[in-house]
């Protein structure tokens, strides 16, 4: 497990588009289906990495709060499912069974869209704006495996409560870390 920060993506950057396998329903879904009317959070995640699994509850409570303001949800997985097989498109559906996703999971078998993303760990959180510019970058909370901070989600929550109350976003964003995302050679 290498402890990863995320790039944190220059803020204004439009959305990359993406249409992927949901490995939930195993239909094809574009970044346009899950569009929200205030905002939409785009996750990169993984079945395996301690702080996904440290974290996920929280994800899931997150946009199962903010889906009904108007905020779209989807997760990503970029992971080589060669050399990590526990994040295969069967784990994937597995994993958002066990934990109820209401969100897409979609898998990034090329590793492309991760690369638009200039995502490097997991999670790395992206939320953009009804426009799909990017407002906010970063982590969930400071909470991490360990380290006894509880998990709230509280940066994501405060980014899309400033969208909802048309508050300017915090210009102190902390990165995400996490593990690195497993690229193919």
């Amino acid at each position: 497990m290498a402890r990863t920060e995320s790039k944190m993506l220059a803020l204004g950057t439009q959305a990359p588009d993406f249409t992927l396998i949901d490995t939930i329903t195993n239909k094809p879904v574009s970044l346009k289906h899950i569009k929200g009317e205030k905002g939409t959070v785009v996750m990169f995640i993984c079945n395996h990495c301690p702080y996904v699994k440290h974290v996920i509850d929280e994800l899931v409570r997150v946009s199962n709060d903010y889906r009904v303001t108007g905020f779209g949800f989807v997760a990503i997985s970029s992971n080589d499912v060669i050399k990590y097989p526990q994040d295969a498109p069967a784990e994937m559906w597995r994993t958002a069974r066990k934990h109820n996703f209401s969100f897409p999971y979609l898998f990034d078998d090329t590793q492309e869209i991760a690369k638009a993303y200039q995502a490097t760990c997991t999670p790395d959180l992206y939320l953009f704006n009804d426009d799909l510019k990017l407002v906010y970058r970063g982590q969930l909370d400071d909470s991490r495996p360990g380290n006894g901070i509880p998990v709230n989600g509280r940066d994501l929550r405060e980014a899309m409560d400033n969208i909802l109350n048309n508050n300017p976003q915090r210009k102190d964003q902390k990165p995400s870390i996490g593990c690195n995302i497993k690229w193919k050679e």
